[in-house]
């Protein structure tokens, strides 16, 4: 900032941590988590800090602290305020965020999630997160996030289309496709991305790939909607062979049923596992022998109708639960868990229920779905854990390969982009695995620990930028 005095190293410590000097005398986990509070942030900087109780990743690399100091704060955040007119005429504002957080690796890229209760606090976190989820893809991609506190529940097409230009009138400044690429994330799928694109390219009178998740019309890539549901079987498939097992004949339960919980059940389906329930937030659907895949894609049918719901979902040999029941209550035995509706919704006590229906792996499909209490447990039973940057990295992974298409002026066929997909899961669970291997932790450890090296190392040898 113009003016503004120079702080001495030992002055921006005291200002990164509420005003508290850094003591030398401290541990490195010490210096990094001292002053923050968000849980799921200190979660991921304890498991990069510690490797074991006598040997921190800071102790063998403490070059590397000052990299990961400056990776906990954003390059930049944007707020702005979003006005547009409902259909009645009248005046409504809502407030925009983007969180540029790490471009070291390549252009910052991360999801528009328009939800009511979205917040600053809620988009750094997510920004933080997919720092390392984008570093683990392999593909050249930074970290950011944004979003809105606007509810598209409810709302008209035009309304949704006004909104839509107004947030991107604000925002097209500030991104690019060598710049920052956004896509969707929840609240904002195919429609809204395309009324984004479409304002954007208006303004600016490009057609360029500066937001993914586009139509295959108009530069999107193939299997882009399947992408996140069919890289969580992709994930799952090559660890079980990593430990002698296969996917065939698993007994699975996937809650969720949309975009993420849809496909992947249906690549479940096709990979011969047997997939036994999905839910929604009114209850569930049980198939004692496994959903077929007809009737799974009746499931999508009824969730991509205004207000469709699982309790229409028709099936004489279903049984349905609802009272906002969860598919891990069925009275049956399942071997694979997917996670796939929201953050938090395995706490505890769903995980110790899992353990007693027999699950062995557990792969997180949505954000962050196991609270780290339930994460623990998992891991104390033996139970093998997939953890959600890495698992449910499909979507950004492919929102890579739709970036490369756009900038080289190609189109992969489905097959191509499915062959590319599959091998980008598969050296994510190598790269976490390898982590973990080497610094004696745990699957999820490695894979923060992996993906915070890349982008250490990339921030350390730029210098200070």
């Amino acid at each position: 900032m113009p003016g503004a005095p120079i702080q001495t190293q030992e002055e921006r410590g005291a200002a990164a941590t509420d005003g508290k000097p850094v003591s030398r005398s401290q541990t490195a986990e010490e210096r990094v988590t001292q002053g923050i509070r968000h849980e799921g942030l200190l979660h991921v900087l304890r498991t990069v800090v510690e490797r074991d109780p006598n040997q921190p990743v800071f102790d063998r690399r403490p070059e590397l602290l000052p990299a990961f100091e400056a990776i906990c704060e954003p390059e930049r955040t944007i707020v702005f305020r979003v006005p547009w007119l409902d259909d009645s005429g009248k005046l409504r504002v809502n407030r925009g965020f983007r969180v540029q957080f790490s471009s070291a690796i390549g252009p910052y890229k991360g999801g528009l999630r328009f939800r009511e209760g979205v917040r600053l606090s809620i988009i750094k976190m997510l920004g933080f997160e997919q720092i390392f989820k984008n570093a683990l893809t392999t593909l050249p991609m930074g970290g950011g996030k944004g979003g809105s506190d606007f509810d598209p529940k409810g709302k008209s097409e035009g309304e949704l289309q006004r909104f839509c230009q107004s947030f991107m009138t604000k925002l097209y400044r500030h991104i690019g496709n060598r710049v920052d690429i956004p896509a969707g994330d929840i609240g904002c799928g195919s429609r809204e991305i395309a009324y984004l694109f479409g304002q954007y390219r208006r303004i600016t009178g490009t057609h360029t790939g500066a937001i993914t998740g586009k139509g295959v019309d108009f530069g999107g890539s193939e299997i882009r909607p399947e992408a996140t549901g069919y890289g969580c079987v992709y994930f799952a498939e090559c660890m079980l062979e990593s430990n002698g097992e296969r996917i065939e004949g698993k007994r699975c339960i996937v809650t969720g049923s949309g975009n993420v919980a849809q496909f992947c059940a249906v690549k479940l389906v096709q990979e011969g596992a047997v997939v036994l329930a999905l839910s929604d937030s009114k209850g569930y659907v049980y198939e004692k022998k496994g959903f077929s895949v007809q009737q799974l894609e009746q499931i999508m049918r009824i969730k991509a109708s205004h207000h469709g719901s699982l309790d229409q979902y028709n099936s004489d040999t279903a049984q349905y639960v609802g009272d906002s029941r969860k598919p891990w209550e069925i009275d049956a035995r399942y071997d694979l868990a997917f996670p796939c509706a929201t953050q938090n919704e395995v706490d505890l006590e769903a995980a110790e229920r899992m353990v007693n229906q027999g699950v062995s792996y557990v792969f997180e499909g949505a954000n962050m779905p196991c609270t780290a209490e339930a994460v623990e447990h998992f891991e104390a039973k033996g139970v093998g854990f997939g953890p959600a940057k890495a698992v449910n990295a499909g979507g950004v992974a492919v929102s890579g390969l739709e970036m490369a298409q756009n900038r080289v002026g190609i189109m992969w066929s489905r097959q191509e982009v499915d062959d590319r997909l599959k091998t980008i899961m598969h050296q994510i669970y190598k790269t976490a695995r390898d982590a973990a291997k080497e610094y004696g932790v745990s699957l999820a450890a490695g894979a923060n620990i992996a993906g915070f090296l890349k982008v250490g190392e990339a921030v350390l040898a730029q210098g200070a930028v």
